[in-house]
């Protein structure tokens, strides 16, 4: 398979995480790639995140480590993986690992078919409260935007590179990710859905959902819907 992906992900204090997440990531785009990268996008870690990220980097020439001097947040480390990727496809994932990356394969067979391959999680590892909140914001946005995904946020996503230079993703905050699926809906490129695993965090822990993130999400949205409708 002609394959060629970067792949991305954010850390924010990923110390336990980010090395066994990077060489298995790696190891993956070896088996099913002509060439890849990896990039570690180190979001203002306080901890060891950083040294770990560029050590690696160190090691291997296809990791690459962006730095944020300050942490500024989930969907702006998602928009500087973006901007940075360098290849015809891309993939990212969160840094947390709470996804077996071992699944991109199964992303990857979709090449030839669609343009996007959109993850979802069979069944979601998180509390109640976070999937009702999920739930409520996917149906909400999936309404003014009209593009059928069932997991708009799943961080599980495969896509042409091409997409992110036509759509311009301009969202630093959590609308992310549906900004880039209702702009790749909206060009008309094809979308495909894949199930994927989804397990509890065993190391590490969850920065939560912040009042002013949320508020920057729907102020992200409304500017959003207002450009495309």
């Amino acid at each position: 398979m002609d394959l060629k992906i970067s792949a991305f992900f954010p850390a924010h204090n990923e110390e336990a995480n980010v090395e066994a997440l990077t060489r298995k990531t790696a190891k993956v785009l070896s088996e099913i790639c002509s060439d890849y990268e990896v990039i570690i996008v180190n979001d203002g870690s306080k901890d060891r995140t950083r040294e770990i990220a560029e050590a690696l980097a160190g090691e291997n020439p296809k990791i690459r480590v962006i730095n944020h001097e300050i942490n500024r947040g989930y969907g702006a480390a998602v928009k500087s993986g973006l901007y940075g990727a360098r290849l015809e496809w891309v993939f990212f994932t969160d840094g947390d690992g709470q996804f077996d990356v071992n699944e991109i394969k199964e992303l990857a067979k979709h090449t030839g078919e669609a343009d996007f391959i959109a993850g979802y999680r069979i069944k979601r590892a998180d509390s109640f409260m976070r999937k009702l909140n999920a739930f409520a914001w996917g149906t909400m946005v999936k309404l003014l935007f009209h593009f059928k995904v069932r997991d708009v946020d799943c961080a599980f996503k495969l896509f042409k590179k091409e997409i992110i230079d036509r759509a311009k993703p301009e969202a630093e905050g959590a609308m992310i990710s549906t900004e880039l699926l209702a702009k790749a809906n909206k060009m008309g490129y094809k979308i495909m859905e894949v199930g994927v695993h989804h397990y509890p965090r065993t190391a590490g822990s969850q920065t939560g959902a912040k009042i002013k993130v949320i508020l920057r999400a729907f102020v992200e949205l409304f500017k959003l819907y207002r450009k495309l409708k």
